[in-house]
């Protein structure tokens, strides 16, 4: 009996141990985070920080704490979770003060009280891909049409045709711009960039020893983009260079998909169309997206080379030819799958 009494009195005394541990330590977390929650300097003043898109919420926490906006990374984490906001945090450019506690902050950050915000083009983006990149911007789709639709004073546009639209002109880059920026001025600026890459480059005088207007250049540097992987570029402009001097048609797969695209019809290598650069000889009416700098410098610098005909294999890899029984043997060989999704 005595020795069962002792057990209990063993028992209890370890659970009050165990308790008075339990609570220390909660007191210690609660005065850890309410101290993490405060101000780090509550006489600090505001200063931008850019979220990026696509960060994730450790990434935000710890991008904070480095520049000194909060104390705690960990804190900050916690707050977003119980709050059930840890997912809705949202990119952009804020201004943000270390006098700021944590519920603060994460309120911005949920909020989009952004004080600029970034967007980007992407080198060989459509139009219309342009456009979902403008929506997700929160831009509404009355005002980017209207900006589209707009007609744009630029030497960007020397030889453009009055019929032509924006196709090819958004230039592939990322840019910040502060909150309620117009649609218009987004476009402005990277027709600013794009002349400015022009000049800066000697493109346009090089451009004009080739024979093309600017427009062509731009219309020709498309198609590159959308048929090179990376890196052949000069060797690709040389084949619809040549084939261009010798009356061939450059037989792009790119063109008639795009115009198939557009249009909302089938892509088929037979489409009756002036952008099916497979049946018609020439450039096509315009760009088919947006030329990124190598495509643009391999109009003005092709490859010291005289192939008439390349493809790209299974592996991605780009295989040249002079002639077609070489193409042929290149398709044998080389593109078995690729080839027969035309």
């Amino acid at each position: 009996m005595r020795y069962t009494r002792n057990k209990k009195k063993t028992v209890f005394k370890i659970a009050t141990v165990v308790a008075i541990v339990f609570v220390v330590i909660l007191m210690g977390v609660l005065f850890w985070y309410n101290i993490s929650s405060s101000p780090l300097n509550p006489k600090g003043t505001s200063t931008t920080v850019t979220i990026k898109a696509g960060s994730t919420p450790a990434q935000i926490a710890n991008q904070l704490q480095e520049e000194k906006i909060i104390r705690s990374a960990t804190a900050f984490r916690i707050n977003a979770k119980f709050q059930g906001v840890e997912n809705k945090l949202q990119a952009g450019s804020y201004s943000l003060s270390p006098s700021f506690n944590l519920t603060q902050i994460i309120d911005y950050l949920v909020s989009g009280k952004v004080t600029s915000t970034t967007i980007t083009f992407l080198p060989g983006a459509t139009l219309a891909d342009n456009k979902k990149v403008l929506l997700k911007a929160g831009y509404q789709e009355s005002e980017i049409n209207q900006a589209f639709a707009k007609k744009y004073e630029s030497p960007l546009f020397a030889g453009k045709p009055e019929t032509a639209d924006l196709e090819g002109y958004i230039y592939g880059e990322t840019y910040t711009f502060s909150k309620d920026t117009p649609v218009e001025t987004v476009l402005e600026t990277t027709f600013d960039q794009f002349y400015k890459v022009l000049t800066q480059n000697n493109l346009i005088e090089s451009y004009k020893k080739e024979d093309f207007t600017l427009f062509q250049a731009i219309t020709l540097a498309s198609i590159i983009q959308r048929e090179a992987n990376g890196g052949e570029e000069p060797q690709i402009a040389q084949v619809f260079l040549l084939r261009l001097e010798k009356d061939m048609p450059l037989g792009s797969d790119p063109t008639y998909q795009y115009i198939a695209d557009k249009l909302g019809v089938k892509r088929s290598t037979t489409l009756d169309n002036p952008y099916n650069t497979r049946i018609y000889k020439g450039l096509p009416p315009g760009p088919i997206a947006s030329p990124g700098l190598p495509a643009l410098k391999a109009v003005a610098n092709p490859a010291d080379t005289t192939y008439l005909f390349f493809l790209h294999g299974d592996d991605d890899k780009a295989y040249f030819a002079h002639d077609y029984e070489q193409h042929e043997a290149n398709i044998n060989k080389h593109c078995q799958k690729k080839c027969q999704l035309l």
